[in-house]
């Protein structure tokens, strides 16, 4: 049987996407530290959640644990921009580990409402997925007083001691809608809950949401460039297919089945904000290869977000000459 062309003519980028402050400041750092540290150099869990960029640091010589019993004593230890819990921290302390903290600073901000919030005698509902790294993080902030909903049943189902004395938080790379929905659950049973000062949804996840709910209106199908394990990539499919275009989530170009495109005349493309761009430039010219002769970019909003390295590396960077080179090639 005849290989079936695909009808692709046209490729829609949409901006912003890929990497955020949080997730540029990460890398950086790893970056920083490898050039200014001796090795060896642990990350406790991925730096963030990319195969793509995991792979070009432990290429470097980083070396990725699970938990920190894996480091040994004294040594150097990076943690991921997911964040970790107080009792991560206490272990740090004990083994005398050497700290550089890449948390992004969306997600402390996030950790403080939670410290806050349980100070002041809140039962906390944080609206998050189980099992993701920035989820345990904020937890453990306040473990005895924090209940975790990941859906509309979730929250009815919901007991806590004091009805009248209940605030919410939400994970910062989830789902606008999804959230908007949990959050209205909440108050109707909770009509005196309290939320965070401003909101928990990071700037960066909002912005590539909402590019893509303008992207699903031009285009016949988007592919969205990210790891699966990266919990904002995910949800940008999900933002998609909810607004009625197809979606694929790729790690690289290699994962484009041309069978998506037969009947796609146009594309969009979008990353999720741990992907680099050079993954969106490689999924651009497979796509060129498989007939999109048109590309134009749909740009939504601009970002002009940076945030400054944390303390410990600052330290280091003031007493090292080399500063304006230690940067990324990612």
């Amino acid at each position: 049987m005849a290989f079936k062309r695909p009808k692709l003519k046209r490729i829609v980028l949409a901006a912003p996407r890929g990497f955020c402050a949080g997730v540029v400041r990460a890398i950086e750092i790893v970056e920083m530290t490898l050039q200014l540290l001796p090795p060896p150099i642990y990350v406790r869990k991925e730096i963030v959640h990319n195969r793509f960029v995991v792979d070009y640091f432990r290429k470097r010589g980083v070396i990725f644990v699970n938990e920190l019993d894996e480091v040994p004593d004294s040594a150097t230890v990076i943690f991921s921009a997911h964040g970790v819990s107080p009792a991560v921290r206490e272990m740090a302390k004990r083994k005398n580990l050497r700290v550089i903290d890449a948390t992004c600073p969306l997600v402390t901000k996030v950790h403080l409402e939670a410290i806050r919030f349980a100070q002041e005698g809140y039962s906390i509902i944080l609206i998050g997925h189980a099992g993701h790294e920035e989820v345990e993080g904020t937890m453990g902030e306040a473990p005895h007083c924090t209940y975790l909903v990941q859906s509309v049943e979730d929250v009815e189902r919901l007991e806590v001691p004091n009805p009248d004395k209940v605030a919410y938080l939400t994970q910062t790379t989830l789902s606008v809608d999804d959230t908007a929905e949990i959050v209205a659950a909440l108050k109707r049973k909770f009509p005196n809950i309290v939320g965070p000062r401003t909101d928990d949804i990071c700037y960066a996840t909002q912005n590539r949401q909402n590019a893509v709910k303008a992207l699903a209106k031009q285009v016949d199908l988007i592919l969205v460039i990210g790891s699966q394990n990266s919990s904002n990539s995910q949800r940008l499919r999900e933002v998609a297919i909810a607004h009625g275009c197809p979606a694929y989530l790729i790690d690289s170009a290699d994962d484009i089945n041309p069978q998506w495109l037969w009947e796609a005349e146009s594309v969009g493309v979008t990353s999720g904000a741990s992907a680099p761009e050079i993954l969106v430039q490689q999924v651009i010219r497979r796509l060129q290869e498989l007939g999109a002769t048109e590309m134009t970019e749909f740009r939504l909003t601009d970002e002009n977000v940076q945030f400054a390295p944390p303390p410990e590396l600052r330290e280091l960077l003031a007493q090292n000459e080399l500063v304006d080179e230690l940067l990324p090639v990612l």
